[in-house]
């Protein structure tokens, strides 16, 4: 049964006001063929018969150090939350997913981003950042559109083809009809070099990626030189936990860095919520998207807390905005936060020094193995790219079937000459029975 809350009398007083005679006049403008199509969907179920199938889909989870080991990364990672960060998001205070627009009341959320956005300014060398994106695709594609609006003559994107391959789709679907020549990434087999051939007067954005996807690290040194003697701008997209160990791209003239922040004591969760963060250079914060909070003084003379530069948002000037789509993960901002600030300086880099010294370990062993080959051109930080004699999805396939083991993610998904090459990744959380664990699995699929 269907519950309407207008009468028939209200309903065709709204149709009078708008200026047509019945609903079906709303749909005009949409094709006869595609109006009302006929979909093939089951028979409706109770409120009790779909509990039981969601719990007969939810049953058929595996979760990663339960009843299955994982060496997958690609971009979300298996992490480990201080409790002190589950018990705090899990205030009453804290319960919602979005900005607040009366900081009058809310000025306990406020001084959370505030202080999100201090810590992130600083671990990537940055002078401002927004107080998030939904994630870090979106953080991408927001970067290219405010370069465009920094440079607006420009419309060409340079993009590595090591920057995240999901990052790149999102950002040509996000792009689109802006009228943009998005390039550098065509070739699955090219490199950063490749990409900069792309560089002219026309570009406004070079996005590179570091570790790049392949986990590597490549030398940024003099790109940001490079980059601005052509009138573009840089953007690199960071890993947020590698930043703790290694040189922040703000200190080599990044104008933008963004990227993933689930890393920062955000769960897995089977894919989301998320974190996009942002940060940039003062000089361009007119032009960046997302929210902002500021810190002020009120009629008092008490120190307080303010959204700022609302006049870039939607909700103050839409078609105008810098963004349509920038709303912030309000949450998951404030988890980040509370990480950042319980494990600290020197708890982010103990971190990081595990993730990279497990990487290494794990690496050696299986370079060891017959049949076995890990890229080695560049240093890696917590991923590396294996070599493997047969193709990954069969790899990936046995792993799990014979060993209950997630084998990492098969790079010939996105990069068709990388079909038996398998992508994996260690952290914090990797034990050396785990690590030992998949050698003995490949040494015996090998043989």
């Amino acid at each position: 049964m269907t519950y309407y809350p207008h009468t028939d009398a209200e309903r065709q007083q709204m149709l009078q006001t708008i200026g047509v005679a019945t609903i079906a006049d709303l749909f005009a403008d949409v094709p006869a063929q595609v109006r009302f199509p006929q979909l093939s969907l089951p028979p409706g179920l109770s409120q009790m018969e779909i509990s039981w199938e969601m719990a007969a889909l939810a049953a058929q989870n595996r979760v990663p150090g339960n009843d299955i080991t994982s060496f997958l990364g690609a971009g979300a990672y298996r992490r480990y939350t201080p409790p002190a960060l589950d018990y705090l998001i899990s205030r009453g205070e804290f319960l919602t997913a979005y900005t607040p627009y009366q900081p009058e009341v809310s000025q306990g959320t406020l001084q959370a981003i505030f202080e999100y956005q201090t810590m992130m300014a600083a671990l990537t060398g940055m002078d401002v950042s927004n107080a998030s994106h939904y994630d870090g695709a979106t953080a991408v594609a927001e970067a290219v559109i405010m370069a465009v609006n920094v440079l607006p003559k420009r419309k060409r994107v340079v993009i590595a083809p090591t920057v995240h391959p999901q990052y790149r789709q999102v950002t040509r679907t996000y792009t689109q009809g802006m009228g943009l020549e998005i390039v550098g990434d065509a070739d699955p087999g090219g490199s950063l070099a490749d990409a900069l051939a792309f560089l002219n007067e026309e570009t406004a954005l070079v996005i590179v990626q570091t570790p790049n996807f392949f986990g590597q690290l490549e030398s940024l040194d003099g790109l940001a030189e490079r980059v601005h003697a052509a009138g573009a701008l840089l953007c690199v997209v960071a890993e947020p936990l590698h930043l703790a160990l290694f040189r922040p791209p703000g200190d080599y003239g990044a104008d933008i860095v963004c990227g993933e922040g689930q890393s920062l004591g955000l769960p897995l969760s089977f894919g989301g919520p998320y974190l996009g963060y942002f940060c940039t250079r003062d000089k361009h914060v007119r032009k960046m998207s997302g929210r902002l909070v500021g810190e002020t003084i009120d009629a008092d003379g008490r120190r307080s807390y303010t959204l700022t530069l609302s006049t870039r948002e939607q909700h103050i000037r839409r078609a105008k905005a810098t963004s349509n789509i920038c709303s912030n993960q309000g949450l998951m901002a404030l988890a980040a936060g509370i990480y950042m600030a319980l494990m600290g300086k020197q708890g982010l880099r103990q971190t990081a020094e595990l993730c990279y010294q497990n990487t290494q370990h794990l690496a050696d062993q299986i370079d060891a193995l017959p049949g076995y080959h890990v890229w080695r051109e560049r240093p890696f930080f917590q991923e590396f790219v294996v070599e493997c004699p047969r193709p990954a999805a069969e790899m990936k396939q046995a792993l799990l079937a014979q060993y209950n083991i997630l084998g990492g993610y098969d790079l010939g998904q996105d990069y068709p000459h990388l079909d038996h090459h398998l992508l994996l990744c260690a952290t914090e959380m990797t034990t050396t029975a785990e690590m030992d664990a998949l050698v003995a699995a490949l040494k015996e699929i090998r043989s």
